[in-house]
């Protein structure tokens, strides 16, 4: 969600609250290539890695706690967007030196805040993008949590103009501004099924649940 009239939870997702992927690039070093691999990150340098990717989504939280209640103007967004700014370039050095920061690397704790990051980088969505794909590998590994990537989905479908998938992107509309609307979904009557392949509850559960959330807030 990229402005002030979108939905902002900032809780993480869970088993029940928490697509397309594209390809990897064909560009990969070969044997005969110049290019270098990835480097291989240290114990050392993963803890390093680990406690700058927590203090960088307590940043991103910090931005986002600090926004007035609906409606948000532009001027409060510009300040949430200057630190997705700043996080999203500085994930992108991180990716290319390490890749993507798996569990049994950098801890629960961190891989959390990596596709957090990864989840707010609206303004650049080719790197968002990629993100997903690397995100994709993660999960496929046994380094990441499908409902992140489930939410990753949606948010890179949503930013293409496409309906999303799993049901995690909200909005508010300007004639109601006092409850949370879903973003176009595809095929709803596959949702719940979607849903539950990633570890979540009914649709139904998860929209009561974010509009209770929202109204106690207000």
């Amino acid at each position: 969600m990229t402005g002030p009239a979108e939905h902002r939870s900032t809780a993480e997702p869970t088993a029940d609250s928490n697509l397309e992927p594209t390809a990897e690039s064909n560009a990969k070093p070969t044997a005969e290539s110049n290019a270098e691999p990835t480097a291989k990150p240290t114990a050392e340098s993963n803890s390093e890695l680990a406690t700058e990717l927590v203090a960088r989504v307590d940043r991103d939280q910090q931005a986002r706690s600090e926004l007035p209640k609906r409606p948000v103007d532009h001027a409060d967004w510009a300040r949430v967007e200057a630190v997705d700014a700043e996080n999203t370039a500085w994930l992108k050095g991180i990716l290319d030196r390490h890749g993507w920061p798996r569990r049994s690397d950098v801890g629960d704790e961190a891989a959390v805040a990596a596709w957090l990051l990864a989840q707010h980088a609206d303004r650049d969505p080719a790197f968002q993008r990629e993100c997903l794909a690397l995100l994709e590998q993660a999960v496929s590994d046994g380094e990441a949590s499908p409902g992140h990537l489930a939410y990753l989905t949606d948010r890179v479908l949503r930013a293409e103009g496409k309906p999303q998938l799993y049901g995690t992107q909200f909005w508010y509309l300007p004639e109601n501004l006092d409850e949370p609307t879903p973003q176009p979904i595809e095929d709803l009557a596959g949702l719940d099924e979607r849903r539950r392949k990633v570890g979540f509850g009914p649709f139904a559960d998860h929209l009561a649940g974010i509009r209770r959330s929202e109204a106690e807030d207000d």
